[in-house]
């Protein structure tokens, strides 16, 4: 029941009747650089983590403890 060559071929060619090559290179260099990004992001997200837990820092917006419902009234 899953999609079969034929079927695929014929959505790509509608695709790119509708898009056109020009633009889909574009979307296709963005969705690259898109994801770049965030795999830079996510790396140097966990290079802060690192360090904060080298010096036993909470990172910001990071809970500490939490509060029960008691400590709250």
């Amino acid at each position: 029941m899953g999609i079969s060559m034929t079927q695929l071929l014929i959505i790509l060619v509608i695709v790119i009747l509708v898009f056109g090559t020009k633009r889909l290179k574009n979307v296709g260099g963005d969705l690259g650089d898109a994801i770049k990004g965030f795999r830079s992001a996510m790396k140097d997200g966990g290079e802060n983590k690192t360090l904060a837990e080298k010096d036993d820092e909470p990172l910001e917006g990071e809970v500490t403890e939490k509060k029960s419902e008691k400590d709250q009234v």
